[in-house]
C-alpha cells in the first residue's frame, strides 16, 4: 500500500474554520406561537413558489418535518444530489451546508437553488482551497481524482469522481480493479478507513470535518463498557480509534437503517446528534445514545452538531422564498466541468446498486461489507 498524506495547515481558533461566527448566527430559539406560524408561512411559500425543501438529516427536526410534509425528502447528501435533480420543481430550497446547494446547482442549472443561509458552509470545504488543490493534483498527473461531496464546486471542476460516503468504498474498488491511482480529498479519516479496506494506491489530502474529528475512542469505550449491549454505530469520517470500535460503519443514512432494521435496542451514535430527530421518528422502540466527544467540559467546537447545520432555521426558508436572497449560483463553465464528476457517481450508483444495499445492514469491524 503506498500511503502518503498531503498535510495542509488546517487553521487554528482565529482562523478560516473557527466555528465562533457560525455560532454566533445561530438563531434563536422560537416560542411554540411563533414556530408555528412560521412553518404555516413556509408551507404556504412552497407552494406558491412551485419549490421543494431538500433537507439533510443534521438541520433542525422542525426543517426535518416541513421538507416530509410538504413532498420534499430528508436524507443524506447522495440522496439529495439525485432527488433534487429528478424533482418537478424548478425552486429547490436546500437546508444543509453550501457544497449541497452548489452540488444541487450543478446538476439543475435551469432551476433557482435557495438556501436558507449562505453563510453555511462545511470545515472539508474550507480545508481544501481550489488553487491549491489543483496545485497538488497537477503534481500527480498519473492518478485520478476522486473528491468528497464536501467540496466546493471549483474543487469538483477538478475532480474525476465524487462520492459520498455511502458510495465511496464501492467507488474506490472499482477503480483499483482498474488499476487506477487515486488523489482523494479533503477528509483523511474517511480516505484512511477507505484505504485500508480495499489497499487502493491514494494520496491523501489532510482535511477533517470538526464535528467527526470531535469523537474519542477513549471515552467510547468507558461508554461501551456502561452500555455492553449497544450497538456502536460510526460515520467514517470518525478518526481510526473510534472507527475501530464500531459495530457499524456507515453514511448517515446507512446508521439510520441500522437502527430501524437492527436487533438490538440501544444505540451508540458517533455522528451529528441531529441525525436522531429521524431515528426517533422512525425507531421509536430504540434507546439511542450520542457519543462522546471531547466534552462538554473540555474544549470542544463542535459537541457532537455542526455550527453551520445550525444556521438553517424555519425564519430562513420563509426569508429565502418570500423575498428571493440565498440564491446559489455557479459560474457555467465551473458547473459544466463540475457535473462530469457528480453525473459519473450518480451513473455508477444506478448502474451496481449493490454498492449501497451491502453496506445499510453495517460492516464487520476490520473486515468490510458484513
Amino acid at each position: 500500500m503506498n500511503e502518503q498524506s498531503f498535510e495542509y495547515t488546517l487553521q487554528d481558533a482565529t482562523g478560516a474554520t473557527c466555528t465562533a461566527n457560525a455560532w454566533a448566527k445561530v438563531p434563536a430559539p422560537l416560542t411554540a406561537e411563533s414556530r408555528e406560524a412560521l412553518r404555516q408561512r413556509a408551507k404556504a411559500l412552497l407552494q406558491a413558489r412551485n419549490a421543494v425543501l431538500v433537507a439533510h438529516y443534521y438541520v433542525d427536526g422542525d426543517l426535518q418535518d416541513l421538507a416530509l410534509e410538504t413532498g420534499g425528502i430528508v436524507a443524506d447528501s447522495l440522496e439529495m444530489a439525485r432527488f433534487g435533480r429528478d424533482h418537478a420543481a424548478q425552486t429547490l430550497v436546500v437546508a444543509g451546508v453550501r457544497f449541497m446547494g452548489e452540488s444541487a446547482k450543478i446538476l439543475s442549472p435551469h432551476k433557482t437553488v435557495l438556501m436558507p443561509d449562505l453563510d453555511a458552509t462545511c470545515s472539508l470545504d474550507l480545508g481544501c482551497p481550489p488553487d491549491d488543490f489543483a496545485r497538488f493534483c497537477d503534481e500527480h498527473p498519473d492518478r485520478q481524482v476522486v473528491v468528497y461531496a464536501n467540496t466546493s464546486a471549483a474543487v469538483k471542476a477538478r475532480a474525476d469522481w465524487m462520492v459520498t460516503s455511502s458510495c465511496a468504498l464501492g467507488i474506490v474498488e472499482h477503480l483499483k480493479a482498474q488499476g487506477q491511482k487515486l488523489i482523494w480529498a479533503p477528509d483523511r479519516h474517511l480516505g484512511r478507513y477507505i484505504q485500508e479496506q480495499t489497499g487502493a494506491d491514494m494520496l491523501l489530502w489532510h482535511g477533517a470535518c470538526i464535528v467527526h474529528d470531535e469523537f474519542k475512542a477513549t471515552e467510547l469505550e468507558l461508554l461501551k463498557e456502561q452500555y455492553p449491549d449497544a450497538q456502536v454505530l460510526v460515520h467514517p469520517e470518525s478518526p481510526a480509534g473510534v472507527v475501530a470500535l464500531a459495530d457499524v460503519v456507515g453514511s448517515t443514512s446507512q446508521m439510520l437503517q441500522a437502527v430501524v432494521h437492527g436487533t438490538a435496542q440501544r444505540y451508540i451514535v458517533a455522528t451529528d446528534n441531529l441525525i436522531m430527530h429521524r431515528m426517533r421518528q422512525l425507531a421509536p422502540g430504540k434507546v439511542l445514545i450520542e457519543a462522546p466527544t471531547a466534552g462538554n467540559s473540555a474544549t470542544c467546537k463542535s459537541c457532537a452538531h455542526c455550527p453551520w447545520m445550525a444556521m438553517n432555521a424555519l425564519q430562513g426558508v420563509v426569508d429565502c422564498l418570500e423575498h428571493q436572497q440565498g440564491e446559489i449560483h455557479v459560474e457555467a463553465a465551473t458547473g459544466s466541468q463540475a457535473v462530469r464528476c457528480i453525473q459519473r457517481m450518480l451513473d455508477f450508483v444506478a448502474a451496481h446498486p449493490g454498492v449501497l444495499a451491502p453496506r445499510v445492514q453495517g460492516m464487520v469491524r476490520g473486515v468490510g461489507a458484513a
